[in-house]
């Protein structure tokens, strides 16, 4: 909560105020500061919001995420893992690599890829996770951050689409004016990661995710197509998307026959 006094400002000049006001808004959203302020460690205990974790019971704790605040929120739950961390991947967008203060353990990548539209690098980081969860077992903890821009970072097609038939549709659907709910209902079901698919690969092992958002009342399926989070929506829904924008014929076929075997 952004808390400013009248005493807090007393007799300071006005652009003064304003430059304080905007410290302490930014301090407030600061993805680092987010993560410090619903984890931290106590000895061989990790608290994440109201959930304990007896680190002793754990063989691997491993990071895995996407999205634009990908880096911040790694580095500040590396920082609270410290030795526990075993290591991990983290895709953000490009340019967005950029750390303050200490630097990340060798044990932890992060990858840039693009966005909005996904590109080589995303797949490849995707593979990476994927390769972290599928030796992940049962004594094992993985931490999952995720952040907006994840949908586009965060690529893992079903073999049979491609990422030319990804970016294609991508394309598309940004230059239709579909709504962001309705390109990530039709990412969800065209990949393995997204609505859900992340939390199943992690199954035996233990996972935590923590979630940022920079709309107020996203649902949490919606936040980079909700990696983590139960798919409210069907292939039915997601191919009323194409219908809806005339793209049936403008999209790859690869992906409609996709859409309407799920269905």
């Amino acid at each position: 909560m952004l808390q400013i006094t009248s005493r807090t400002l007393h007799n300071e000049p006005w652009g003064k105020q304003v430059e304080r006001i905007l410290g302490i808004a930014l301090e407030a959203v600061d993805p680092k500061i987010a993560v410090q302020r619903h984890m931290h460690r106590d000895g061989n205990r990790l608290y994440i919001d109201q959930v304990s974790y007896n680190l002793k019971n754990f063989e691997n704790i491993w990071l895995v995420g996407a999205g634009k605040a990908g880096a911040p929120m790694a580095q500040a739950a590396a920082h609270i893992l410290e030795d526990r961390l075993s290591g991990g991947t983290i895709i953000v967008k490009d340019g967005y690599i950029q750390m303050n203060g200490a630097a990340l353990p060798k044990e932890l990548h992060i990858l840039e890829a693009s966005h909005p539209v996904p590109d080589q690098r995303g797949l490849e980081g995707a593979r990476q996770i994927r390769g972290i969860l599928e030796k992940a077992g049962a004594n094992d903890l993985v931490i999952c951050l995720i952040s907006g821009g994840g949908s586009a970072l965060l690529v893992s097609p079903p073999d049979c689409i491609s990422l030319d038939d990804l970016q294609c549709l991508t394309s598309e659907m940004l230059a239709c004016g579909a709504t962001i709910d309705e390109i990530n209902a039709l990412r969800k079901h065209l990949d393995t990661l997204k609505g859900g698919g992340l939390a199943r690969l992690v199954n035996p092992a233990r996972l935590a995710t923590l979630i940022l958002s920079d709309v107020i009342g996203s649902r949490l399926d919606v936040i980079a197509s909700g990696p983590t989070v139960a798919d409210p929506t069907t292939f039915a829904e997601a191919y009323q998307v194409v219908r809806r924008y005339q793209l049936e014929e403008r999209i790859p076929s690869s992906i409609k026959d996709y859409l309407q075997r799920g269905m």
